[in-house]
C-alpha cells in the first residue's frame, strides 16, 4: 500500500474530483464497489445458464427492470414473452458492434435468398451502413472491425441527422448496387450532445429494411426521467438500444446495457457450439455467449441489482436531475460574460463554450486550465470552430465547484486576453 501511494496515485487521474469536468462521467457508488467486490469473490465466468445460474437469471431481470425505467417498448423486454431481451456488454463499442455483427447476419442470408447466385464475398462487398459525422469514433471503427463500409452522413445545423439525408443516402446506394443494411442513430454524441431526429430516422430505416441501432451511451441514463424521454422520441422503429449506466447512473464500469427486439441474427452471427459448452437448458434462457464477442463475462448483474435496490428510481431520478442543473448553472455564468459564448444548445450535463474570437485563443486558455491544475476539461472541434466542453462528472459536485471552477475558467482568460492585446 506504500508503493500504492509512491508509485501509482501521483499518475492517477481523479474522474471522480468534483473539480474533474473532462470527457463524459464515469459512474461510481458504494452499493457499486461492494457489489464488484461480491462479483470478484464468486468469481463465476456466466458465458451460460449452466456455467451459474444466477448470473444469467438475474442479468434477464434486471435488464428488464432498467427497461421499464426508461419505459422501452414491451419489443425490448425478456418479461413479455416474445423475442426480445437485453444484456450487459462491456462497453457501447461493442454493443455498436454487435449489432452491426447482427445486421450483417440477417443482410447477407437476406441477400442470398434474393440472389441464390452471389457468395457471402460478393455480398458483404456491397453491405453499406450510415451514421452521422457526430457519431461518436466507435461507430466508424465498428465499420472497420466488421469489414464493411460505412459511410458518415452530414449533419444539419442543430447537429442532428435528419431522416431526408438518410434517405437520400440509401436511395444512391441502392442505385449503385450496393446494400443499404445497418444504421446507427445517436444520442447525446460526444462532441456537444446533440440528438439525431430518431422519430425521422425510424420510419426510413423500416421502410427500406435497414436495422437501426440507437447509441445513447451517455444520455440514455436521463431517460430514467420523464421529462427527458421527448429525446427518444421513435425509438420504437429500433432495432437495437444501448446505453451505459456505468457512464451516468452509479454502475462502476464496466456496464453497458443493449436491448434488442430480436436477437436471432446476433446468435446466428456468433454461434459456435462445442459439445463442452452444450447444456440440456438450451433455449429455456439466453446463452449470453451468443449475444457478444468474447465468451467469458463477469457476474455484472450484481452492480446494477444493489444501485437500483440501494438507490432507488427516484433518488437515481434525482441525482441525474441535479446534475442538469448544475449543467445549466454554470451555462448561466457563461452567458453573463460577454466576452464568452454558448457553443451549442445545453440539454443535460454538458455545457460547450468558448472564448470569442479565434481557434488559437482558446486553445491557450485550455492549456492554462489545465496545467494550472484546479480543473480539467477538455476540447472539441466541430467544422472549423474549436471549443470547450465542461462536463459535470462527479457525484460530489455541488454548486459552490462550478463557481470555482468558473472563476479559474475566468480569471486565466483575463490574462489571455491581457496577453491578446496589441502591443504585449
Amino acid at each position: 500500500m506504500a508503493d500504492i501511494e509512491k508509485v501509482i496515485m501521483p499518475g492517477v487521474t481523479h474522474w471522480h474530483s468534483p473539480r474533474f469536468h473532462a470527457y463524459f462521467p464515469t459512474a461510481n457508488s458504494y452499493p457499486a464497489i461492494v457489489a464488484d467486490m461480491l462479483s470478484s469473490g464468486i468469481a463465476c465466468i456466466g458465458f451460460s445458464w449452466i456455467a451459474s445460474p444466477a448470473c444469467t437469471e438475474l442479468e434477464v431481470v434486471m435488464m428488464d427492470w432498467l427497461g421499464k425505467m426508461l419505459e422501452l417498448p414491451k419489443e425490448f423486454l425478456a418479461s413479455t414473452n416474445g423475442k426480445g431481451g437485453g444484456i450487459i456488454q462491456g462497453t457501447a463499442s461493442e454493443a455498436t458492434l454487435v449489432a452491426l455483427l447482427g445486421a450483417k447476419a440477417k443482410a447477407v442470408l437476406r441477400a442470398k435468398q434474393e440472389h441464390p447466385e452471389w457468395n457471402d464475398v460478393t455480398i458483404i462487398s456491397k453491405l453499406v451502413g450510415y451514421a452521422s459525422n457526430q457519431a461518436h469514433s466507435s461507430v466508424e471503427r465498428a465499420g472497420l472491425l466488421g469489414g464493411v463500409k460505412l459511410r458518415l452522413l452530414p449533419a444539419d445545423e442543430k447537429l442532428r441527422l435528419r431522416g431526408d439525408t438518410l434517405q437520400k443516402a440509401i436511395q444512391e446506394d441502392r442505385h449503385n448496387g450496393l446494400i443499404p443494411f445497418y444504421a446507427v442513430a445517436t444520442l447525446g454524441t460526444t462532441n456537444a450532445c446533440s440528438f439525431d431526429s430518431l422519430d425521422e430516422l425510424g420510419p426510413v430505416c423500416n421502410e427500406e429494411s435497414v436495422w437501426l441501432h440507437v447509441d445513447a451511451a451517455y444520455a440514455g441514463s436521463a431517460f430514467i426521467c420523464p421529462e427527458f424521454r421527448y429525446l427518444m422520441t421513435g425509438i420504437e422503429h429500433a432495432d437495437s438500444f444501448n446505453f451505459n449506466p456505468h457512464k451516468w447512473m452509479l454502475v462502476n464500469f464496466d456496464c453497458s446495457a443493449m436491448w434488442l427486439k430480436d436477437p436471432t441474427y446476433v446468435v446466428n452471427a456468433f454461434n459456435v457450439d462445442p459439445l463442452y459448452l452444450k447444456h440440456d437448458q438450451q433455449g429455456v434462457l439466453p446463452d449470453y455467449r451468443h449475444w457478444q464477442i468474447p465468451l467469458g463475462r463477469r457476474f455484472r448483474a450484481l452492480k446494477l441489482w444493489f444501485v437500483l435496490r440501494l438507490y432507488g428510481v427516484r433518488n437515481l431520478q434525482a441525482f441525474i436531475r441535479k446534475h442538469v442543473a448544475l449543467a445549466h448553472e454554470f451555462e448561466d455564468l457563461v452567458r453573463q460574460d460577454n466576452r464568452f459564448e454558448i457553443f451549442s444548445e445545453v440539454v443535460l450535463g454538458l455545457v460547450c463554450f468558448r472564448l470569442k474570437g479565434s481557434n488559437e485563443r482558446n486553445e491557450i486558455l485550455l492549456k492554462r486550465i489545465n496545467g494550472h491544475g484546479v480543473i480539467h476539461l477538455v476540447p472539441s472541434k466541430i467544422g472549423d470552430t474549436y471549443f470547450l466542453r465542461l462536463a459535470i462528472c462527479s457525484r460530489f459536485t455541488e454548486s459552490q465547484d462550478i463557481q470555482l471552477s468558473w472563476n479559474e475558467i475566468r480569471t486565466l482568460a483575463d490574462d489571455v486576453l491581457a496577453e491578446d492585446q496589441p502591443g504585449k
